[in-house]
């Protein structure tokens, strides 16, 4: 049997809730010079596509939650040159033709050919291979920690791309949680300026008397306690990027000084006597309404219009909200590894809670809610008791038909009782069932007519 080619080391990634079949399967991809990821479910193999996406997929078609189809139309909305191996045990010629019909690129039954699937394998290395270059998702490091499946999030990214092309200053705008720092970071990294500094400040978290040293540098002896020369953050970042976190939150009289070395691209330390050459690309963000504070006279309009070059505008993760269980699964398995925990996903119930939740904190609150679960996890499934923890919401009580059915039932003898204060006979009439039935049902369920005679607000006479 000839090998797969392997030029690269070719990633493949396996997606089965057979954890030895995965096993099995892993350890003949690597004979054959592979590099194999795996997953369980739908959910964590998207996760993984999004963090580092493979060349071929192969997927079990019967998965928790979602299945192998429907796994494959999601993967070929967002990289359609990505082949996709379906595996079934129960396989009929019906499903074989209405897979290949969506674009599969293979669907074979279980117990399979290891000759023939290999040889599968390798027919779809070479597509992948071929259709590298037009793959919409190649080179994708320049975005690490942004995760998406949206199309409003996809759109946003490419928008990104073109832009880290300029030089042009970028106003990220977006509610706090949204990740206006990790868009900057993408830019910065797609940039020509990658491998210099990018330089990052929250202009709201520092006091202003501090932050004209922080961003501008002083000479010693520029103030009491300037026992030595310091460096800004412009001159820090100097061939690079610098990133002004809510620069809405800027002090008036720091906003001119901005400006001026904006025009000027230089710098002069606090208690300097002439100001030093900067090349620095500025990116700003903000969750405030800059047209309002300019209206306000709480922000410069021409420095409004210096950085406001070109506007991104990150969306609430409640706009966004077919990202959360992709978002989800991605930071569990980040924080699998900072727990040291064998956890492998989210359970399905739990992950549609997480999708209709509110998310006033956006991402990171998301992040939160995650790193609690995972924290306190026992089991390798998150279940959705501890994300209804996390989400500080009371837990469903569920319960079985019969429970469901008993109870209702219960309340509802209790309720015609209070009305017709106990009378048996006027709560039947209601009930639509003869007395003896009545009765019978009543002492099912321990409920004695007397209990109920005399209540303050029933609206009928006593049983006589």
């Amino acid at each position: 049997m000839n090998p797969v080619p392997k030029p690269h080391a070719a990633h493949v990634l396996l997606i089965d809730d057979d954890a030895d079949l995965l096993r099995l399967l892993s350890m003949r991809l690597h004979v054959q010079g592979l590099r194999v990821s795996t997953a369980a479910s739908a959910e964590e193999g998207l996760a993984r596509i999004a963090v580092e996406p493979p060349q071929l997929v192969i997927s079990d078609i019967r998965l928790p939650g979602k299945n192998g189809l429907a796994l494959f139309d999601e993967i070929r909305s967002t990289r359609p040159t990505l082949p996709v191996i379906l595996l079934t045990a129960h396989g009929t010629i019906p499903d074989a033709v209405q897979a290949m019909s969506r674009g599969v690129f293979g669907y074979l039954t279980k117990p399979f050919d290891s000759k023939h699937l290999l040889e599968k394998i390798a027919q779809a290395l070479q597509l992948s291979a071929a259709g590298a270059e037009h793959e919409t998702g190649k080179d994708e490091a320049w975005r690490e920690g942004i995760v998406f499946r949206s199309s409003r999030m996809g759109e946003l990214i490419e928008e990104a791309r073109v832009v880290a092309a300029s030089d042009a200053s970028v106003l990220i705008r977006g509610e706090s949680g949204t990740g206006k720092e990790i868009l900057a970071r993408a830019i910065h990294r797609a940039s020509a300026r990658a491998k210099a500094p990018f330089v990052a400040i929250n202009c709201g978290a520092i006091p202003e008397q501090l932050l004209e040293s922080e961003l501008f540098g002083h000479v010693r002896g520029a103030f009491t306690g300037a026992s030595a020369t310091h460096l800004g953050l412009f001159q820090s970042a100097d061939g690079g990027t610098l990133f002004l976190d809510e620069i809405g939150d800027m002090p008036l009289a720091l906003q001119v000084k901005l400006l001026r070395v904006l025009q000027e691209r230089a710098v002069r330390p606090v208690g300097a006597t002439r100001a030093e050459p900067v090349d620095v690309r500025v990116l700003s963000a903000t969750h405030r309404n800059l047209e309002v504070a300019m209206a306000e006279g709480q922000f410069r309009e021409d420095l409004y219009y210096r950085l406001d070059v070109v506007t991104m505008t990150l969306p609430r993760l409640d706009e966004r909200r077919e990202d959360i269980p992709l978002l989800a699964t991605c930071f569990v398995q980040q924080l699998a590894r900072k727990y040291d925990k064998p956890i492998a996903g989210i359970a399905p119930e739990a992950l549609e809670a997480l999708a209709s939740a509110a998310w006033p904190g956006n991402v990171r609150q998301l992040y939160n809610v995650v790193e609690q679960s995972c924290a306190l996890a026992t089991t390798p499934l998150i279940s959705l008791a501890l994300i209804q923890r996390a989400l500080r919401v009371p837990a469903m009580e569920a319960l079985s038909y019969a429970e469901a059915k008993q109870r209702f039932e219960r309340n509802y003898l209790v309720q015609l009782l209070k009305l017709t204060d106990g009378n048996v006979a006027d709560a039947a009439r209601i009930a639509d069932r003869n007395r003896t039935e009545f009765y019978r049902l009543l002492q099912k369920h321990e409920l004695t007519p007397a209990m109920f005679r005399g209540l303050p607000g029933n609206s009928a006479a006593s049983e006589r």
